[in-house]
């Protein structure tokens, strides 16, 4: 008897500055996914946010996106009792476009921040990776902090600004900045990913060149101190019970870990398993999970940790759908644990159904 295959659907792209990498994240789960368990479709969505089923990333990290009239352009049909998708132009899908489970590697917003999230979960689909809370609050660089401090995490100090009191203010909030943070002090989006937008500033004429370009991309901008130390990333994996990987250092070729370093081969360097004392990789592993559990986060997140001369441990950020393109830690960190990329892959799928099933445990109303 041919055994059934799970029908999973790689939804990658997006309209976020993080486009290209996810595209090359998408690109290597479809190579490395197990076809004896799992079939594949497609669905690429451009930057002007369109869904295209059956595009390759390979194809259009090469060639670009196809023209809406030369490519199947699809929709999800929000039914709970029966989701799916349906092209637009009334042509027909691969079983009739029914799915068992989505598996987003869509970075930034409207991919990573909860409204992805929140539209399959409308559709009552399994998909891989955190809810709307936890997506939301892994991609808020401010209500994460916010939410650390609560739950006793060490972070380092920061101020948040908001986009519209900077425009009307801009002396009001440098003063503000130089009086609670200091230089040298780095100046971000709050929620983009990738180090999108992000800047160092020295001093102030470079903080208000700094804070005129993270107000591109958000209406909050969290400027946060300087820690000198070690940039240490720690992966996480699970739902209710998640275990944190080795750590890993981060040897940035810039002078701080930019979206170059991170993505062009720049010379940043990767150390896997990060040279720590055991006492201290102990500390961050329970510290990661710490934080994994403190914005509810599920099935994966990275979680950066900043470490002092000292062994001082300051909690970075926590990234809820990490890079999996082939120079990413988030997989590099699992291969070194013991977990190869194949078998990752099959772990988060069995955790987004794990999640789903819960979630169908339990009511939502008394009917």
């Amino acid at each position: 008897m041919k055994e059934h295959k799970l029908s999973v659907v790689l939804l990658f792209g997006g309209r976020s500055g993080e486009h290209e990498v996810s595209l090359n994240s998408a690109q290597s789960i479809f190579k490395a996914i197990d076809r004896k368990r799992y079939s594949v479709e497609t669905i690429g969505i451009n930057k002007q946010g369109q869904w295209f089923w059956g595009v390759l990333p390979e194809n259009i990290i090469k060639d670009g996106f196809p023209l809406v009239d030369q490519a199947c352009q699809v929709t999800l049909v929000i039914d709970p009792s029966h989701p799916h998708f349906i092209a637009l132009d009334g042509s027909s899908l691969p079983n009739q476009g029914q799915f068992d489970l989505v598996f987003p590697v869509l970075h930034g917003p409207q991919g990573e921040d909860g409204t992805l999230q929140g539209l399959l979960e409308m559709a009552n689909v399994p998909y891989v990776g955190s809810g709307v809370l936890g997506s939301s609050l892994g991609m808020d660089k401010d209500r994460m902090k916010a939410v650390f401090l609560e739950k006793d995490l060490p972070v380092a100090g920061y101020v948040t600004v908001l986009r519209s009191d900077f425009l009307i203010g801009p002396e009001t909030c440098l003063n503000q900045i130089e009086a609670k943070i200091g230089y040298p002090c780095f100046v971000k989006p709050a929620n983009l990913g990738s180090s999108v937008g992000i800047t160092k500033a020295h001093h102030r004429l470079e903080l208000l060149e700094a804070l005129n370009t993270a107000a591109i991309f958000d209406r909050k901008i969290v400027v946060e101190e300087t820690i000198n130390g070690r940039e240490i990333e720690v992966s996480v994996l699970g739902n209710d019970h998640p275990e944190a990987s080795l750590p890993g250092e981060v040897k940035p070729a810039l002078e701080f870990y930019s979206y170059e370093a991170k993505y062009s081969n720049i010379g940043s360097s990767l150390l896997i398993p990060a040279p720590l004392d055991e006492t201290v990789i102990t500390r961050l592993q329970g510290m990661a999970i710490e934080a994994f559990r403190a914005v509810e986060a599920s099935g994966l997140s990275r979680v950066d940790f900043f470490v002092t001369s000292q062994n001082d441990i300051f909690l970075n950020e926590i990234n809820t759908l990490p890079g999996f393109t082939e120079i990413s830690m988030y997989p590099k960190l699992w291969e070194a644990t013991g977990i190869p990329y194949s078998e990752l892959i099959n772990r988060l799928i069995s955790l987004g159904l794990e999640r789903f099933k819960d979630k169908q445990d339990c009511k939502i109303s008394q009917a």
